[in-house]
């Protein structure tokens, strides 16, 4: 097989398994994990094959029936789509590894359409960063924000609502997104993002073209969750079962980012950017805040997100080359973070039945190697070397700097004492807690030795391996960005 396939065989392996996985699970209930396993590890195999092929030698396209654009679909692997397919796959395959457990304990009945809707998210989120055409992402944006809101509403009692809540936002998103895209292709006759790209330098200041974009990045800030248009996801990080939060929160947004990454790489960053850059860096502030006011893990981490996204948006909207590496690098450390914090949360669930901060009292001598991996999340979240986030960061207010943007140094430095905040009572709860056997205060408290009870093997190596990869980030990251990165960023 050609490697020209490789764009459209990667969402391909994701739909096929989709679709067999409910069959495999209706034989052998059992066989559905192993199998959607097997389709990740497979793309992942694709995935960096297509990266190897693009750094040694340039971008490469596959025309869907033979038939090139504006007519025929086109699917694009470039420096770009091969750094997000790698980071997408990859985490999605750990993940996968991870679920197969706690799946059994949260979701017991509900396995097979886990894996099946686990197999769709991935095929929209694979299928949005190769297609080359800009109608055809609004396609694959749908169906994985479909299969977010079902694997969503696979949880508590309150997931639904918060699903159905997800819903609702999510298709005010595409709707933005498609009636700005209907106001570009009115200006410019094409959907390609190549074409549109050629033409849009001409027509740019045409009425319809500048609110073309303005929707498509409102839709996209729904998406991806930029504050204020934040609402719907700490419900639905928090109300998720845990297998659902760990798949959709390190990857499921970061694929809205990669839309408006695209559509400001094709429209020559607009003026708008200045205001996405102020969203952003408010964004950035007010996270960090309504971070530090939750008592339950696992919206902590949910708030938390909101301000990364806004470091993401931050770096993508100053438009220099310093602050674009600092975003997509975060992008990676984002996700590699938060795979790691919410199946480390998933375990420690399963665990001590309680996600309370207040209640994580000898959690380092219960579970030590599931606690020394989220420490090194929280590290890389607060931005101490060597871990990746510290890296990130350091582009971003480099890039600041460069931009003369001392505000948004400001707000940088001022999230990160609040991220060491609010992370810092996790561990002064679960460190230097003594663990009792009553919460009352009346009663005398008892500290009692706790017993070494780990995740079981496949939940604590998937994460082990990811919170390694967050230090291995920070070790090589000039590696990585002189590699991986630069060839992606405009300008660089």
């Amino acid at each position: 097989m050609s490697d020209s396939n490789l764009p459209l065989l990667i969402p391909f392996t994701f739909l096929l398994a989709a679709l067999f996985v409910p069959l495999a699970g209706s034989v052998r209930r059992w066989a559905s994990q192993p199998l959607a396993v097997a389709a990740a590890l497979f793309s992942l195999g694709c995935s960096v094959a297509g990266m190897a092929r693009v750094f040694a030698s340039g971008t490469f396209r596959h025309y869907l029936a033979g038939w090139q654009p504006p007519i025929g679909i086109e699917f694009v692997f470039d420096p770009l789509a091969a750094f997000f397919l790698v980071m997408i796959t990859g985490v999605g395959c750990l993940v996968l590894i991870y679920s197969g457990p706690i799946a059994v304990e949260e979701i017991l009945g509900k396995r097979i359409g886990f894996y099946s809707l686990a197999m769709l998210l991935l095929a929209g989120l694979t299928g949005m960063v190769v297609t080359g055409d800009l109608f055809n992402l609004y396609v694959f944006l749908e169906i994985s924000a479909l299969a977010s809101y079902a694997l969503i509403a696979v949880g508590d009692q309150r997931a639904p609502y918060s699903a159905f809540r997800y819903l609702a936002l999510g298709t005010v998103g595409a709707s933005l997104y498609l009636m700005g895209l209907a106001f570009l292709f009115m200006s410019t006759g094409t959907l390609n993002m190549a074409e549109m790209a050629a033409i849009l330098p001409y027509v740019n200041q045409q009425p319809q073209v500048v609110v073309g974009i303005v929707l498509i990045l409102l839709g996209a800030g729904l998406k991806m969750a930029l504050f204020p248009m934040h609402a719907w996801l700490p419900d639905a990080y928090t109300n998720a079962s845990s297998p659902a939060t760990a798949l959709i929160a390190p990857i499921g947004t970061k694929v809205a980012v990669y839309l408006m990454i695209r559509v400001l790489i094709i429209s020559g960053f607009p003026a708008i950017i200045t205001i996405i850059s102020w969203v952003a860096a408010v964004g950035i502030i007010a996270g960090s805040i309504l971070a530090i006011g939750q008592s339950n893990l696992k919206r902590m981490l949910a708030y938390s997100s909101v301000a990364n996204i806004g470091y993401i948006v931050l770096g993508v909207s100053l438009a220099n080359p310093l602050a674009f590496i600092g975003a997509v690098l975060h992008i990676l450390n984002h996700a590699l973070m938060k795979a790691v914090l919410f199946m480390s949360a998933g375990g420690i669930f399963s665990k001590l039945g309680t996600l309370d901060i207040f209640k994580l009292r000898g959690l380092p001598k219960k579970m030590p190697f599931t606690t020394a991996a989220f420490l090194i999340a929280v590290f890389s979240m607060v931005g101490i070397p060597p871990t990746g986030g510290f890296f990130s960061k350091i582009y971003l207010i480099f890039g600041a700097i460069e931009a003369s943007a001392w505000v948004f140094v400001a707000a940088i430095l001022i999230s990160t004492v609040l991220n060491f905040f609010y992370f810092f009572r996790v561990i002064e709860f679960s460190f230097f807690k003594p663990y009792a056997k009553t919460e009352d205060p009346a009663q005398e408290q008892k500290s009692e030795t706790l017993k070494m009870d780990e995740m079981s093997m496949s939940m604590l190596l998937s994460t082990l391996i990811l919170a390694a990869a967050i230090v291995a980030v920070g070790v090589y990251n000039g590696e990585i960005v002189d590699n991986f990165i630069a060839g992606a960023v405009p300008g660089f």
